[in-house]
C-alpha cells in the first residue's frame, strides 16, 4: 500500500507512548516502510485524541486510541478518524480520502 501513498506525494507517519528502542524493534518486525515517532509524554497523542480511555476484553485502561488525521502540505487538518475499527481497511479509507481533497 506504501507505494500507492507516495505516488501521491504523502508521507506517512506514525506516534506512539512507546520509546525509540521498542519503536526500532516493532519497525523491524514488521518491516514498516514508514517513520514512527515516539511521544513518550502523550502531547501529541493527547491533542489528537489518540491518548485516552479505552475498553479492551471488558476492561478499562487508558491507552492508545488508534486513530488517524490527514493533514495537508499547508498543515491543515482535512479530516480525522478518531476511531479506527478496521485497522486492515483503514489505509484505502485514507487513499480515497486523498484523491477526494
Amino acid at each position: 500500500m506504501n507505494p500507492k501513498f507516495e505516488a501521491l506525494n504523502t508521507i506517512v507517519i506514525g506516534v506512539s507512548p512507546d520509546g525509540a528502542a521498542s519503536h526500532h524493534d516493532f519497525i523491524c518486525k514488521y518491516d514498516l516502510p514508514f517513520t514512527l515517532l515516539c511521544d513518550e509524554e502523550k502531547v501529541m497523542l493527547e491533542k489528537y485524541g489518540a491518548w485516552g480511555e479505552r475498553v479492551r476484553f471488558g476492561k478499562k485502561s487508558m491507552g492508545v486510541i488508534r486513530s488517524a488525521v490527514l493533514i495537508d502540505g499547508d498543515g491543515i487538518v482535512q479530516q480525522h478518524w478518531s476511531k479506527i475499527v478496521d485497522a486492515a481497511a483503514h489505509p484505502q479509507q485514507v487513499l480515497d480520502a486523498i484523491t477526494s481533497v
